[in-house]
């Protein structure tokens, strides 16, 4: 399989203690098999930042060595991944709130993120936010939780 890193810096290799915090789905290394997500990323971190220059990185993961680390698989929005994601932004640390080496799932893009905040501002409820995102496209993301899993990447 081929995932894509957008970014504004260099990648020599990927440190996970440079991750963020407040993620998805924790502090991690976050690739898309979208190539065009990656790049709307990497122009958004340039662009927030103001340094470098927005930088796609293309790397392989054996689908079998998938099966090899603990994954967690969301397909689509529910209320299991909502409380994943809302444990997860909260947390401001780099120790996961769970631990799966590999967590895949929805992106919760800006429109999601708006639906979030209500949810933690309790203008909706939970059944309200899945509500309002039913019908919103779904885009992959991948976020490699563990140094075991990043050992699984081989970049092209």
């Amino acid at each position: 399989m081929i995932l894509y890193h957008g970014t504004n810096s260099i990648i020599k290799s990927i440190d996970l203690s440079h991750s963020r915090v407040g993620k998805d789905f924790g502090a991690g290394f976050y690739l898309t098999p979208d190539e065009q997500i990656a790049q709307r990323q990497a122009e958004r971190k340039f662009e927030r930042f103001g340094e470098g220059k927005a930088i796609v990185y293309k790397f392989s993961v054996d689908d079998d060595l998938l099966n090899t680390v603990k994954t967690l698989h969301f397909d689509s929005y529910t209320s299991e991944w909502a409380k994943f994601v809302f444990a997860n932004r909260k947390n401001r640390t780099l120790k996961q709130t769970h631990d799966y080496d590999i967590v895949i799932g929805p992106i919760a893009d800006d429109v999601v993120g708006y639906q979030i905040r209500r949810v933690e501002e309790g203008i909706i409820s939970e059944e309200q936010f899945l509500e309002e995102i039913k019908f919103h496209t779904i885009t992959i993301q991948y976020m490699f939780a563990t140094q075991k899993a990043v050992d699984l990447l081989m970049m092209l």
